[in-house]
């Protein structure tokens, strides 16, 4: 039997963060180590090592961890930064970048970042705009391997983050997902615990390169990962 495979966590607090670790619950073939800020509740059954660490201290813990691949899961809203996109950007941009740089260092052959759907570098969405400036710069990093997953709108029970009218929509996704064809189809809703699955077999996945994932795609990652 082959080594499991090392794979650091980030964002273990976040609605796909936490699934990911659930996933993991009873497999052979991954070696899950999170890293994080604050403690977060493990899965039952889970087998897997949590770092807690400040920020400031990451670059010594991925050292230490020496990963094969990593899933970033960081991110935050304007929202809950009080409306400062600065700070927005130094999470879902800067830090994520950092991150991937740490990685690098230690021997990581591939990173794993979750995005969304529409990034781009030049749109007029901040947000968005954000997200696709740390697309770019973290393709020029010089990892072996990137994956980029774009999802739509994520449903899934998150922890006391959705507003009323947030959650409607999220009820309502599966419905207005059928009125999304053709080029469409990469803004549909998609399920956290995909994205997850999704997240979890490009660890597996070998060719070198940087490859980006939307709705279709993510699903056949998710598929693939069900089938392992």
């Amino acid at each position: 039997m082959s080594e499991p495979v090392r794979v650091l966590l980030l964002g273990a607090s976040g609605l796909v963060g936490r699934l990911v670790m659930d996933k993991c619950v009873g497999r052979e073939d991954l070696r899950l180590n999170a890293l994080v800020r604050r403690e977060v509740p493990m899965p039952a059954g889970a087998r897997m090592e949590m770092l807690l660490a400040p920020v400031e201290g990451w670059d010594k813990a991925i050292a230490a961890i020496q990963p094969d691949r990593v899933i970033c899961a960081l991110g935050t809203t304007i929202r809950k930064q009080g409306g400062d996109r600065f700070k927005f950007a130094s999470v879902d941009r800067d830090l994520v970048l950092r991150v991937a740089a740490l990685s690098l260092k230690a021997g990581a052959k591939g990173f794993t970042v979750i995005s969304s759907v529409g990034a781009d570098p030049i749109s007029k969405n901040f947000y968005l705009s954000t997200k696709g400036s740390m697309e770019k710069s973290l393709a020029q990093i010089g990892l072996r391997r990137v994956d980029i997953l774009r999802p739509g709108l994520l449903r899934g029970e998150r922890a006391g983050d959705m507003r009323p009218l947030e959650k409607l929509g999220a009820m309502a996704a599966p419905l207005a997902d059928l009125a999304l064809h053709g080029e469409r189809r990469k803004y549909r809703s998609i399920r956290a615990d995909d994205v997850a699955a999704a997240a979890l077999q490009t660890v597996f996945e070998q060719a070198q390169g940087k490859f980006v994932h939307e709705h279709d795609s993510l699903m056949r990652l998710a598929h693939r990962f069900a089938d392992r």
